[in-house]
This record gives C-alpha cells, structure tokens and sequence, in this order.
C-alpha cells in the first residue's frame, strides 16, 4: 500500500505538471503565432531580424523569465501596414510603442496589463470607445497626430487610476474637458495632459484647482467656439510648470500666479484676455519664457526680468498698453478707470476702445469729458455684470454716473457719497441689494428695477436652479451617499478611540487614586493619540511626582484630556513665585510673566486674576480649545497650562521682540529703532497667513475678534505671530455669519459688528485692514490727541487716501521712501482701504490679501531652523502638501497628536470686553 500510495502521489504532480506544461507551451505557441501575424500585417523589414523560430529574441521584442512578450518598440521604424486584431491575445503586454511610423486602419484592443502605451503620428483611423476599460495599471498615453474620427474621451479612462502622462494632440477630440483630470479624479499622479490642437469647447474645469498636473497644454482648439471663459482656475495650480493655453477665446484678466513657484512656460497668446497684467507673473522665481501677444491687455506694459523670453507683446499685436515702454506707469486717470472696471471683469468692449494714456483726448467708450476732466461716465445698457468699485469716488470731476440696465450685484459703495459734483447716479435696472447709502441734497438718485435693493444679500441658488442636468444631480447623489458613508465611517472609528480612551483613563484613573492614598498625588494624567499602520493608537499615563504630598497637582477636570498640563510648582519656581522683576506685561484678564525652564526654553506665564469667574474664565477656556486644535508657523504656540484651586494660567512660547504696538507707536520710550518699510511689509504677510489659516485651511472656522498690533508678537528675527485667542468663535458649521455677544476692542470692530453682533470672517478682515493703516502711518486706530475729524483712524485714513495729493503726508515719518517704497506703500493702502471697507461683503478674504502681499515681499528665511522645518513641515504649504510631508515622515518621528479638549464650550459664552489697545509685550495673548 506505501509503494501503491506513492506512485499515487508520484502520478498526481506529474499529471499537474503536465497540464501546467502544456498550458505554458499554449500560452508561448500564442504568442508566438500572434508575433508573426504582427510581422506580416506591418510588412516587418528585414532589418529586424524576425526570422527565429524563439520570438523573445528577436529585436525590439522583450520577454520576461517564462517567454511571455510583455514588450513590442517598434517606433521609428517608417513602418506601412496595420495592426492585427490578435495583438490582445498577448495577455501579459506591458509596453506597445509604434509611434512616428505609416502605420493605418483601426487601432485594436490590447492586454489590460498594459503600462505603456505610444501610437503617436500615425495614421490609425479610429481607437475602441471603450480601449482603456480595466486599464488599472496603464501610466503613459501618447496617441497624438492621428486622423481619428470626431470622439469625446470616455469614462472609461477612469480606470486608469496610475495614469501620469495623457497626451492626445491632434486627434479630433470634441465636446468639453472631462472634469475627472482634476484633484478629486481617479489621477493622483496625473502629471502631464496635452489635449491641444482638437476641437474642445467650454471651460477650464474647476476640478483642476489643487491638482497635481504640472504640465497643461489646451492651445489651439479647432472648434468654433473654442475653449473659452477666464483662467482663473490656473491660480491653485500650484503644481504648473508649464501652460499652453494659447490660440483659444479665454477672456477676463491673468490670474494671480504668485502660488506657483515652479512655473517656467507660460504662452497665453492669441486670446481676448484683458486687464492688467499682474505683477505676480512678472515675478515668478522661474520664468523662462513667457508669451502675451495678440490680447486686448491693458495698463502699463510689462517689464520682465533680464533672462526672460517675451514675445513682441508691444508691438505685434492687439494689446491695449497705455505707453510703449516696458514697466512706464500709466497716468493717474487712466489707473483710477482700469480700476473702476475691475470689479467688472476688464470687459472686452473696454478693452477694445481705450487706447492710449489720455481718455479724454482719445474719446474712449463710456467717458465724458469737458475741460480735460472726466465729467460723465455711462455705462448704460453694456451688458456687464460684476460689482460697483468705490474708486468711482476718486474721479472727483464727476457730474453723473450712469450704470443703468446691467447686469451688476452687490450694494451701492458708501464711498460714492463723498464725491463732490456729483449731480447723478442711476444705478436702476440691475441686481443690487443692500443699503442705500445717504447722498447729498441735490444729488438725483435712480434705484428702481432692483428687486432687492434694501435688503440683505440674497441667498445663492443651489447648483440645481442653474440648469445642470440630471446626470450631474444623479452624480451629486451618488459622491453625497459616499461622502455620507465615509463620514458614519469616521464617525464610528472616532468613537471607537475614544471609547477605548475613556475605558483606559478611567483604569488610570483608579490607579491614580491608589497612588494618592498611598500619599502621592498625580501631576498630570494625559492621554496620546498617534496614527500608525493604519490604526488609531491611544496612550494614556499618569505623571507622578516624585515629591511625595509637597506635591502639588491641578484639579482634575474636562481641560485636562491633553499632554499640556503644567504643574503650579515648575511656574513658581520659574517666575520667582509670581514676582515683580518678572512681569513683561499687563492685559485685561490678568498679569503675564517671563520665565525659564531647566533646558534653557523660555516661557511667558500668563496669569488670569485670583478667583476670577466669568469672562475671565470664559477667554481660559476658549484659548486652551483654540491652541490645542490650531497649530500654525503665525500663531503663538500654547506650551501648556494649569488649573490650580482658583489659579488659572497659561504657558505660552515667548516672544523676545514683544508686540507690534511698541514697535509701531513706543519707539522713542523704548529706545528701539523704527521699523523699516520692508519689515513693516514682512509682519503684516505673517498676521495675514496666521489668520487665513484661521479662516480658511483648518477643519474649521476661527474668527479671532481682537485683531490689534498689541496682540502681533515679533520674535528675534522680527517674524510676526498672532496671539490672544481668549475671543475666538468657532463658526457654527454650515453657517456664514451668526449673531454673537459683543467683544473685541474700539477702533477695530468692524461695523456691522459693533451694531449688530452678527459675525463673520470679514470683521477679522477689517481689523486687519485697520492694523496695515497703522503700519502705513504710524498712528493708533484711535488717537485721542488728534482733531475731532481725525481720531478714527480709518475715517481719515480713507478721506486721505482719495485725495492722492495728500497721499504722502500720511505715510509714517520714520519710513525711508524712494520710488520702489512708494509703489509697494500705495498698493498695501489699497488694500487697507479695501480691506476695512464700511459694507463686509466689499472685503477680500485673507487669501487674497496674502496674494497682495506675498507678491510685494522678498523671501525672508528666519535666523534659525526650528522644529517644523526639522520635520519638514512648512506651514504657508497647502494641507495636502503638508499631509505628504508628514506622511513622509511616518515611522521615523515620534510626534504624537494629542486629543484636543472636546467637552469645552468654544463659544466663549458671554465675552463682551473692551480691552486697552495698547497693552504692552504679552500682555494680550
């Protein structure tokens, strides 16, 4: 039975490996006979050497270690003929490149494990609507020059989910560009798409904002209509190195490109843009070349950098340049009209008529003039859509303005009250809502056929209202009930960890209690949450001091779920027991200290008041819940804080150069040197990113409310931080303003603010307008020792803004002005007269404020690398970049994210202070 049991056994592998031969031999015999239907049907030359009978020897033939063809590169070759049908038959193909030859007829199916795929400038007269179907590994498409039929690009291109490069030039594609090329499709490594020279039409995708395509060639489309609407998706993506969008209809002005560092070939030509040309493409670290010829660009002609190849934009071309020198600034009246119409979008029809430096004397279209003033604009029945600029207001020759049956939104600019001829201002039959402002007597107003004027903004109609077909709703339900999945997903696991977190803190705490009978009392019970290998990792420790019962420890409660809990023993011992010599600085809510820890790191020790309840404790609670979920390169770090009996007190990074105040208006008494213009610039881009961070690029939103020089804290270097988050709301979600209790201080409420207590990020955004005009000036937003008329800093600031003769006597003495001073000071007033404009709405968001800025500012690395860089982690990244770089770092750092506080009322209950402006050192943190 053994020997039978055996040769069982024995009979059974042969059998298998027979059948496994076989198979094999099937599968090569395959590929053999497909390779030799390829070599007749392409007319193979004797130059390959086709003529073994083993296929994986013959030239431009690769096999892998079991004979199976997984490489066919053939390009270049001046081949005729066509390609079999049997080429799919060649299951295991990973590389098919035939480009550049004669080859004709239609392109066949080929293997699903195909990785490379290049057929470009032959003469295949048509591709498989459903070819790239269950393509998931295919990376490089190169199909270009080919005399395809009409075709759209099918869904079916979705799953190739590794595609990096698709290149499909010249092929006849027509309809739109598929929005899946973007951020949120199936190609996370889509770095290369070149559609140019087909018939598309429509727009740029808004899905390609933050996607990471570097190089974007569209140009020359066939088609009527073209691709057309504006570039302005270009500004968020950051990844471009190079753009072709040349030879279309785009119109609407060059987007701020300051984002995109990498971006070396830029060939906008042969479009209908309009507008100025902005100062962040002439900027760009790595322009090469760039091409402009064949607009209708207005403003001054640009000058680029010495190395940089321009094309004839002046002169061989339909650009609109107000002179013929590179980099001349345009005369005053022709910026303030340029201006007037950007909120309109620079119309074409403008652009087409205003030529020259003087609008009076070439009769431009819309403009009036007598006695070489500008007397009259109409504007009427042009069609135009957009917003009323205030700089309406600094034409002050002004009879009448006539803007009548448009299609314009937004409120009538308080400014427009001030102009002083003004005898006329039609403004009927359009889309405009909010207050009327109050006019003069005398002065005609024409309101009518609009519908909500009076009235709140009104509510934005849903996607659907706009026509978008049931397809798009069909998909909008489909990515709701997977975002919704994900979110229950999230939801549960969140849930999980911290069931498991509240289960191993409460064991802790039982052994936390036998330690404190036994006579020892914990300092700190604290509780570590890390992401590694996929799974949520929660660590929970008691930290016991070795002191016995001269221990001293914080009460335990809600705040402390977080590894920042200081002892009151190390912060009296660091501060002198609270003494005088140690105090930096006095606020509202109580005294801060300076002190220094064992290794040399020092602190400031912010100190609530003795026993205070209420708000006192209401701002201790909001700046632990803010700083525990915020961390950014702008905002002042929380080292940690303790809670001892009615001891409050908050441990912070400190700040050797204190706040902004003493810099901008203690100078003299401080025996400190004034602030030089470009420092003054670099500060205010660090507040800027501080707050967009707060805004915009966290989970959530975070509106500081206190927005003040002596709440800006300057390190060593003179690098700027935003600190005092004792007033910071969180913004309900979903909402984009809510009613809220007063708070904040006089001089940088923003209006409807401090008379309505309705709360939005734009309040930030005129408190921050407020603070540029102090920076600029040098005076406090309000200034007791000043005239009547002048002791709002804004009031006067934009009074004298209008009038550009007295434009330089407001800028602050100490600042050394010459020609490049002056420009860079005059565009960051701009922005502060915007910025702090009476109606929110009229506001930027911090993100285009820290384009303004960013783009006047030289880079300014600090005198030392510090923690984030170690780990390299920059913080002006976007959250997407920087999540790449952290988890680049996995495995080898040993950061823990620690659980911030989730049971604390960010509401900050009732808060209402008004706290001194001029509080000194870190007195307002």
């Amino acid at each position: 039975m053994g020997k039978l049991g055996l040769s069982y056994g024995g009979s059974l592998d042969f059998v298998f490996g027979l059948v496994f031969s076989i198979l094999v031999i099937s599968i090569r015999c395959e590929d053999v006979e497909v390779m030799n239907i390829l070599k007749k049907t392409i007319n193979a030359p004797v130059t390959f050497q086709w003529t073994d009978p083993d296929v994986c020897k013959w030239k431009h033939v690769n096999c892998d270690s079991r004979k199976h063809v997984i490489a066919i590169q053939i390009g270049n070759q001046n081949l005729q003929g066509f390609l079999p049908k049997e080429l799919v038959m060649l299951t295991t193909l990973q590389k098919f490149e035939c480009q550049r030859n004669g080859l004709t007829g239609p392109f066949p199916y080929l293997s699903k494990s195909l990785q490379r795929l290049l057929i470009h400038d032959n003469k295949f007269s048509s591709l498989p609507n459903n070819f790239f179907t269950g393509m998931s590994n295919l990376q490089e498409v190169e199909i270009d020059n080919n005399p395809l039929p009409p075709w759209q690009i099918s869904n079916s291109l979705k799953d190739c989910v590794a595609l990096q490069t698709f290149s499909a030039e010249s092929v006849s594609i027509v309809g739109t560009i598929p929005d899946f090329f973007g951020r949120d499709g199936p190609f996370p490594g889509l770095v290369f798409l070149a559609l140019s020279g087909n018939s598309l039409e429509g727009v740029l995708p808004a899905s390609l904002s933050g996607s990471s395509i570097e190089n974007l060639l569209v140009n020359g489309q066939n088609s009527n209509n073209k691709l057309n609407g504006t570039l302005i998706v270009l500004q968020n993506m950051t990844s471009l190195k190079q753009i072709w969008v040349n030879d279309n209809s785009f119109t609407g002005p060059i987007p701020d490109l300051s984002q995109l560092n990498q971006l070396s070939d830029v060939n906008l030509r042969d479009n209908q843009l309009t507008g100025v040309v902005p100062p962040s493409l002439m900027n760009l670290p790595s322009l090469q070349v760039v091409n402009l010829t064949n607009n209708r660009l207005q403003g001054p002609p640009p000058k680029f950098r010495d190395g940089v190849g321009v094309d004839n934009i002046i002169g061989g071309g339909r650009n609109e340049f107000c002179t013929n020198v590179p980099g001349q600034p345009c005369s005053p009246l022709v910026n303030i009209l340029l201006s007037v119409v950007e909120p309109l979008g620079y119309p074409l029809k403008f652009a087409e008529s205003w030529q020259g430096n003087d609008p009076c004397a070439n009769k431009w279209i819309g403009i009036v003039c007598s006695g070489g003033n500008i007397s009259i604009i109409n504007f009427q029945n042009m069609g135009l859509s957009g917003t009323i600029s205030p700089n309406f207001a600094s034409l002050s020759s002004l009879t009448k303005l006539l803007i009548a049956n448009n299609d314009i939104t937004g409120a009538i600019p308080n400014q427009l009250t001030s102009m002083p001829l003004l005898q006329e201002l039609d403004v009927s039959n359009n889309n405009l809502y909010g207050r009327v402002p109050s006019f003069p007597k005398g002065v005609v107003l024409k309101i009518g056929g609009n519908p909500d004027i009076g009235k709140d903004k009104p509510i934005t109609p849903s996607a659907s209202s706009h026509g978008f077909g049931k397809d798009n709703d069909k998909d909008e339900d489909k990515n709701k009930n997977s975002v919704d999945g994900v979110n229950v997903g999230i939801v549960l696991g969140v849930v999980f960890v911290l069931g498991i977190g509240v289960i191993i803190l409460f064991m802790f705490w039982k052994r936390s209690r036998n330690h404190t009978k036994k006579g020892k009392k914990p300092d700190a019970i604290t509780i570590h949450s890390s992401y590694k290998g996929g799974e949520n990792v929660v660590k929970a420790s008691v930290v016991v001091s070795g002191g016995g019962n001269d221990a001293l420890s914080p009460t335990c409660n809600a705040y402390e779920v977080s590894n920042m809990v200081i002892s009151i023993q190390v912060l009296r011992q660091v501060t002198n027991n609270f003494s005088e010599e140690k105090i930096v600085g006095k606020g509202g809510f109580g005294i801060v200290y300076k002190g220094e820890l064992h290794d040399g790191t020092q602190i400031a020790v912010k100190r609530m008041q003795l026993g205070m309840m209420g708000e006192g404790s209401n701002e201790f609670t909001s700046e632990i819940e803010v700083l525990t979920k915020v961390r950014h390169k702008h905002l002042v770090s929380l080292l940690g804080y303790c809670l001892d009996e009615n001891e409050k007190l908050l441990v912070y990074e400190y700040m050797t150069r204190g706040a902004l105040s003493k810099h901008l208006f203690d100078w003299k008494e401080e025996g400190i040197k004034p602030l030089e213009w470009k420092t003054r610039l670099s500060i205010a881009l660090d507040v800027a990113r501080g707050i967009e961070y707060l805004h915009g690029l966290t989970q959530q939103i975070f509106i500081h409310r206190d927005i003040k020089p002596s709440n800006i804290l300057l390190g060593e270097d003179m690098r700027a931080k935003v600190s005092d988050f004792g007033l910071v709301r969180l913004a309900p979600e979903g909402k984009a303003s809510f009613q809220t209790r007063l708070a904040g201080t006089f001089g940088y409420m923003a209006p409807e603010y401090a008379s309505t207590g309705r709360l939005t990020t734009k309040a930030d955004v005129y408190s921050f307008g407020v603070v540029l005009m102090e920076i600029i000036t040098g005076r406090k937003a309000l200034d007791g020792s000043q005239p009547e008329e002048n002791i709002h800093l804004v009031t006067w600031f934009c009074r004298m803004l209008l009038n550009k003769d007295s434009f330089q006597s407001m800028i602050d003495r100490t600042i050394e002005v010459d020609e490049e001073t002056y420009a860079s000071i005059n565009t960051v007033a701009e922005l502060a007269g915007h910025c702090s404009a009476r109606e929110p709405y009229q506001r930027p968001d911090m993100s285009h404020v820290v384009n303004v800025l960013s783009s006047l500012v030289e880079v300014w690395k600090p005198t030392k690398q510090d923690v984030d860089d170690i780990y390299g982690i920059n913080f002006d990244m976007t959250l997407p970049e920087a999540l790449k770089r952290w988890q680049a770092f996995e495995g080898s750092s040993t950061l823990d994210l620690t659980l911030s506080p989730s049971t604390m009322n960010t509401s900050g209950g009732s808060t209402q202070t008004y706290q001194s402006s001029n509080a000194s050192s870190h007195a307002q943190m």
